[in-house]
């Protein structure tokens, strides 16, 4: 994300998902965390600097995560774990007709990226600043939540409610209509979040049914 695109970020305070059980000085330090590395950038955000607007002592943030890696690996693991339980619910809601859970999971989707901007920007760039240690419980529930997609892709292919070009494709081209809301979308404008999930869940339908809707 460029500079300019992160300076939007600084203009709306940093929020964790109601789920993230983290509380007290800890949670301070995430969300004051967050708000910096969205803004400014992981490599760019020293543990000087977090401290210094914590108004503690460096040493203050060690006795809670073990270096600034851990506090990026916490924020990672948050936003991969509230958007996968936000998937995991909205398919549990819907009705068991493929373009009905397409529906549902695309405006999942895009609202948890839409209502939490700064949490997918440091989701979806810094992952891959982490050890792959540190980065793989992240990226297992990134690839559940994927194949959660993908089984609902695929179940429409077999009933003939889709018929993509190319279903891998086409699922990575839905997923990122929400992962690029943070670059451009201002939830202060006249686009409301459930207009805006309607609207990506209308597109995902088009890209999936391809030569049926011909």
């Amino acid at each position: 994300m460029s500079p300019s695109n992160r300076s939007r970020l600084r203009a709306h305070p940093a929020s964790l998902p109601p789920s993230t059980s983290s509380d007290g000085t800890r949670r301070r330090i995430l969300e004051t965390a967050l708000q910096l590395f969205a803004s400014r950038g992981y490599h760019d955000t020293s543990i000087r600097d977090l401290a210094k607007v914590l108004e503690l002592q460096p040493s203050a943030l060690y006795a809670h995560f073990a270096s600034k890696e851990h506090v990026l690996a916490e924020l990672v693991r948050i936003g991969h774990e509230a958007h996968h339980e936000a998937l995991q619910a909205a398919l549990k809601d819907a009705e068991p007709e493929p373009r009905q859970q397409v529906r549902a999971l695309v405006r999942a989707h895009t609202r948890t990226h839409a209502t939490h901007p700064q949490l997918a920007v440091v989701v979806n760039e810094e992952l891959y600043a982490l050890t792959p240690e540190l980065a793989a419980p992240a990226i297992a529930l990134r690839d559940k939540s994927t194949e959660l997609l993908a089984e609902v892709i695929e179940r429409g292919m077999a009933q003939k409610c889709f018929a993509p070009p190319h279903p891998r494709v086409t699922a990575a081209a839905i997923s990122a209509m929400g992962v690029r809301l943070p670059y451009w979308y201002d939830q202060g404008s006249t686009l409301d979040v459930d207009t805006l999930a309607e609207a990506h869940a209308e597109l995902a339908l088009r890209m999936l049914c391809g030569d049926l809707a011909r």
